[in-house]
């Protein structure tokens, strides 16, 4: 397995952990919480990119 889906599987698993608990539901309208937890999933997905790519980049 390359290094690379490693990091980015490690990375998105840390960003949902850490994501879950800020509590999006004061943000989004009432009743709502699907949207919430796709926020969550997309901001898990952006950060877990950009936290790869400057572990690579500092490495290399």
């Amino acid at each position: 397995m390359n290094y690379k889906t490693i990091l980015y599987t490690l990375n998105l698993l840390i960003s949902i952990f850490a994501l879950s608990g800020v509590n999006f539901d004061k943000f989004m309208k009432k009743n709502k919480p699907v949207e919430a937890r796709v926020i969550i999933f997309i901001l898990s997905f952006a950060s877990s990119y950009l936290i790869t790519n400057f572990i690579i980049d500092f490495i290399s």
